[in-house]
């Protein structure tokens, strides 16, 4: 299924690739936490960014692995490049103007990251299909 996201202020827009039925991560982390985003990590190949480009911004932490983009006009930060899987990208479901069938949402222990990181680092595979 194509998903259309945006932004607050639609300054941003993008397409994601993903299943009809939704698994997210809800990560318990410093940043995650206080944004609110729920996870939706997918390859790099099922993402399109239509618009908006020129009003994205960067911010970077800690390692300066992952790549937190927020939009510079209405400060939304739509998707990013996570740290646990440097090779996809990361979708905010409540982004979405485009709603799962259903939305399944997976508590993530992100305080612990070094001891968790694995069990979400296989979603940015390309498998060929999707579930």
């Amino acid at each position: 299924m194509i998903y259309k996201g945006s932004c607050h202020c639609k300054a941003v827009t993008f397409e994601v690739e993903a299943a009809e039925h939704l698994e997210v991560e809800n990560c318990n982390c410093s940043i995650c936490s206080k944004a609110g985003f729920l996870h939706l990590i997918v390859p790099l190949n099922q993402f399109k960014l239509i618009s908006g480009e020129e009003n994205l911004t960067t911010y970077m932490f800690n390692t300066g692995i992952a790549k937190h983009t927020f939009c510079r006009v209405c400060g939304i930060k739509p998707f990013y490049i996570p740290r646990s899987n440097p090779d996809g990208i990361d979708v905010n479901a409540r982004c979405l103007d485009t709603k799962p069938l259903s939305l399944q949402i997976i508590e993530f222990d992100g305080q612990n990251w070094e001891q968790n990181a694995h069990k979400i680092a296989h979603k940015s595979l390309d498998s060929g299909r999707l579930a």
